[in-house]
């Protein structure tokens, strides 16, 4: 028997690909794209496409377990990468049956509940899968009714969405085909070719057809070896490179006057603010040249139609919100986003408008507490679990996620997960650095096992992503595995008794009139489904604009703000936000260097700022277990160095060398190469457990939080370097 099912890759991708997954006599043979789907068009990342390595791999979590061996990291000179993982679990985990571990769980909860209150239990989750359902929806259900702590799961995106909608109203931007028309793209902290690579080929024809590439990023990425301009930029800089392109586009009249003054408000105040950010002033901070300043305004400007797609990169930063409203406003003040090819692409998540309320239920809260419990930031869960009280966390309950690799401050993370007191549930794939201080292990489904509703974040289709086979082993997932903790801990509310198709029915039940007409029997139908954008002004302008027509554009183009449409209290793009000026922030935009970097006030004795980098193969710490995807990642546990910051410290390539900072150490191989500029060092996160010293990059990184969005501040992290001397 041989069928070939259609899933969606739920990752924390923007991609969001539709997948085929070939199935003969119940085991999944082959994984492709889906040629069909205008995004995915055929072909996958090189990550996914080895997806048979995960879900068949040995090292797979395919029974609950309970800890019979003290809590803490493996041997780090023992465990070399891939060595058996599973072996050595079986020395410190014991096979349990479900019912076992569901008893001890609720036994523990109940005893918590009882002596500190609920608030003491703490869920910690976020982006190990994207899926509407399992990605928030039974396990919210869960957690509200027993009236645990919230969390605030801000660690990756929350900063520049909300300079974005501080700007916009509204997570939309230019969808992906769309770049094929464009004649001037601009790459602002986004390695494409590392992790929007779906993107590629449509700027690849833009190329053929006479546009340039402008990249803009602190490391020289594979995206920037393929530029025909690359302007590397010290980290946390981008809002005054904005504010330098914003003065040269001004003040040289170029920016488009009845755009702004249709659809814009705040225009004299930006202009005053922009005034201050001459490009040689702009050039002493982000270390571009003023002159290159200058001609990047102009031809940005000037060439139409000119497209930015921003990454998550510029908001990693102290002042990463005001980085990307600075960024933002760019497309508002050249009206480029009246063109086909033209305004800005970070998230075009909101154009979804799910029903996540349906799916969350965050009223159950009242019914537990009368009250919203509080909230617990994930990024700050080192201090969370050694110094939160009123009262202390008592237990934590992971599930998506990987926090004793990702978090920040990972010392303190690590700190708190070793208290004997501490009760940790882990729902995993794999036994991952979180694991080894969990005291219960579940065992968790991939994508290939389980029914989802996929949306995206980097184009406009909705897809079903149908379940390809049976859980291996006793896999749940985690709609049926918070489903079964509702009923043992005896909350009787009919909505943990609803199925997946009914809560995929709720989700689309929505008031968004983009989802018109989009029901599950059409998703099931249709492997991909355009959400609905009714008549716009895209054909028309694109038929004047380009060659070729719309052979790229399916349906008439989406221009969201063509003609202002704006999302924002005003109904306009906001260059001046009463909203801001209310939380206590600048309403325009200003600039300030962050604490930790060359030019700030906090780097005493730390003169290198550090770029705490994701792998390109990797997805934050998911897939870098596996060998086939971990040998695509050479450079993982080097430090990359400029050749003058080796020199000063007497470094060469291939050395041993100390990297510390107040927080932590680390030791790593020097990599001495052009990847970074003068005074930025570079290094890529891995699984603590693969390193010798038995941390990660995180040892060095802090709980500081963004200035919008809560968000965690990985790139601004100053250090220092040395020759190791064992």
């Amino acid at each position: 028997m041989k069928r070939v099912v259609h899933a969606a890759c739920p990752h924390d991708c923007p991609d969001a690909c539709g997948v085929l997954i070939t199935i003969e006599d119940g085991r999944a043979t082959r994984i492709q794209g889906d040629p069909q789907h205008p995004v995915t068009r055929g072909f996958l990342c090189a990550k996914v496409a080895k997806y048979l390595d995960r879900v068949y791999s040995p090292e797979r979590v395919l029974y609950p377990m309970r800890r019979v061996a003290p809590k803490g990291p493996w041997n780090a000179q023992s465990c070399a990468p891939h060595a058996g993982e599973g072996a050595r679990a079986t020395q410190v985990f014991e096979r349990i049956s479900w019912d076992e571990a569901l008893d001890e769980i609720t036994r523990r909860f109940r005893s918590i509940i009882a002596e500190y209150g609920p608030e003491a239990i703490l869920p910690y989750s976020y982006g190990g899968t994207l899926g509407a359902l399992n990605g928030g929806s039974m396990d919210r259900r869960f957690f509200h009714r027993m009236g645990a702590s919230q969390l605030e799961r801000t660690i990756c995106s929350s900063a520049g969405e909300e300079g974005l909608k501080s700007v916009l109203g509204i997570k939309l931007g230019t969808e992906p085909e769309q770049f094929a028309h464009s004649r001037y793209i601009i790459a602002w902290g986004a390695n494409i070719h590392g992790n929007n690579v779906h993107l590629w080929p449509f700027i690849a024809e833009a190329r053929r057809k006479g546009a340039k590439l402008v990249v803009i990023d602190p490391y020289r990425t594979r995206t920037a070896k393929c530029a025909d301009w690359y302007l590397p930029i010290n980290p946390g800089t981008d809002a005054a490179l904005a504010l330098g392109l914003m003065h040269m586009i001004i003040d040289e009249n170029l920016f488009d006057a009845d755009y702004v003054t249709r659809y814009t408000v705040g225009f004299e105040e930006l202009k005053a603010r922009a005034e201050q950010y001459s490009p040689e002033k702009v050039a002493h901070w982000t270390g571009i040249s003023a002159d290159d300043i200058r001609k990047l305004a102009r031809e940005y400007a000037t060439v139409r139609p000119s497209v930015i797609r921003v990454n998550y990169g510029i908001q990693r930063s102290e002042r990463g919100g005001m980085s990307m409203r600075a960024v933002t406003m760019l497309p508002c003040l050249i009206g480029s986003w009246k063109e086909v090819g033209g305004g800005l692409q970070l998230s075009v998540s909101e154009a979804f408008g799910l029903n996540s309320a349906a799916l969350k239920m965050p009223e159950l809260m009242l019914k537990a507490l009368g009250r919203p419990a509080r909230i617990v930031n994930m990024v700050q869960l080192g201090s969370a679990l050694n110094t939160l009280t009123g009262p202390p966390i008592q237990a934590l309950f992971v599930y998506n996620s990987n926090p004793a690799a990702v978090c920040p401050n990972h010392n303190e993370v690590v700190r708190g997960l070793m208290r004997p007191d501490l009760f940790t549930v882990v729902h995993e794939q794999f036994f991952t650095d979180t694991t080894d201080y969990a005291d219960i292990v579940l065992p968790a489904t991939t994508f290939f096992e389980h029914k989802d509703l996929q949306a995206a974040y980097g184009h406009y289709y909705l897809q079903v992503s149908n379940q390809a086979m049976d859980p291996l082993g006793e896999c749940r997932s985690n709609v049926e595995t918070f489903r079964a903790l509702a009923e043992r801990m005896g909350l009787e509310d009919e909505c943990f008794r609803e199925s997946v198709d009914a809560m995929i029915d709720q989700a689309l039940d929505s008031p968004n009139p983009r989802l018109k007409g989009i029901t599950r029997e059409r998703l099931e139908g249709d492997p991909h489904v355009r959400l609905n954008f009714g008549q716009s002004l895209g054909r028309a302008a694109l038929d004047e604009t380009t060659e070729g027509g719309c052979s790229q554009v399916a349906g008439d183009p989406f221009l969201p703000f063509a003609e202002g449409n704006f999302a924002t209290p005003s109904g306009k793009a906001e260059f001046y936000s009463e909203t801001l000026k209310r939380q206590g922030l600048d309403p325009v935009v200003a600039f300030a260097p962050p604490g930790e970097s060359r030019h700030g006030s906090k780097a005493a004795g730390f003169p290198l700022e550090l770029l705490a980098r994701k792998p390109d193969n990797h997805l934050n710490s998911s897939f870098a277990n596996l060998p086939t995807v971990r040998e695509m990642e050479p450079g993982i546990g080097n430090l990359e160095m400029h050749p003058d910051d080796a020199a000063a410290r007497g470094v060469r390539d291939g050395d041993r060398v100390r990297a510390f900072n107040p927080r932590g150490e680390i030791v790593l191989q020097a990599r001495v190469d052009g990847t970074v500029p003068p005074g930025v060092v570079a290094a890529r996160l891995d699984w603590a457990r693969f390193s010798p010293g038995g941390g990660n990059i995180n040892v060095l990184t802090s709980e500081k939080l963004t200035d919008m969005g809560n968000a965690a501040t990985f790139y601004s992290v100053s250090v220092e370097v040395e020759l190791f001397r064992a």
